[in-house]
């Protein structure tokens, strides 16, 4: 079985297993998303979304996050982990979105990795869920379930990205990202994937 039949397999058995494909982070606009996918880096989604709406009642947009205090938003953000970096980083992306881009959460790849503290992982979210463009989100689940899959050998998440838009439907890859955390966080584990309860394990590399 080739690369791309194992891509489509895995598109279609995820689809039937998680037909909503949905991000687990809470927001209302794209500027929200932006700010809650910088706060999840080594930070559960769950509990980013226990810190949002308080943040978000204070500074509910770009204009107001480029004028807090660091030390403000420091104590806001404190239970999501490194919240000094992400503090400076919230407050430095909201300036720029101001200065370079009039005030909107730009729509591209480029523009959004401008951005202070913003990655590909999180530019392929906002592009994918905000403006409906075709996107990979490469994120831990991603990287190893298709590389369980047999769809990949590679440990540089941009690298990773690349292969997958070859393999992957662009119509199809940003709700598959959204259906892999799913699967890795019920299924296919780290440390003792459940493979008996698997709905790829008839084609899965790791079982063949």
């Amino acid at each position: 079985m080739t690369k791309n039949e194992i891509a489509l397999k895995a598109v279609e058995a995820l689809k039937k297993e998680y037909p909503e494909a949905l991000c687990s982070l809470q927001y209302k606009d794209p500027f929200e998303l932006l700010v809650a996918t910088r706060l999840a880096a080594q930070c559960t989604d769950a509990r980013v979304n226990l810190v949002t709406p308080a943040l978000f009642k204070k500074y509910p947009d770009v204009h107001s996050m480029a004028q807090a205090s660091t030390e403000d938003v420091e104590e806001l953000i404190r239970s999501c982990g490194f919240y000094r970096t992400k503090a400076v980083d919230l407050i430095e992306m909201s300036k720029s979105i101001i200065k370079d881009f009039s005030g909107q959460v730009p729509d591209s790849i480029d523009a959004l990795t401008s951005l202070k503290g913003v990655g590909r992982k999180t530019a392929n979210l906002i592009v994918g869920d905000i403006y409906g463009k075709p996107a990979v989100v490469v994120d831990t689940h991603c990287m190893r379930i298709t590389r369980r899959l047999g769809l990949h050998n590679e440990k540089n998440p941009e690298k990773i990205e690349r292969i997958l838009r070859e393999l992957l439907p662009k119509e199809e890859s940003n709700d598959f990202c959204h259906r892999l955390v799913l699967h890795g966080r019920a299924v296919c584990k780290a440390p003792t994937p459940k493979c008996e309860l698997c709905c790829m394990q008839e084609f899965c590399k790791k079982n063949i």
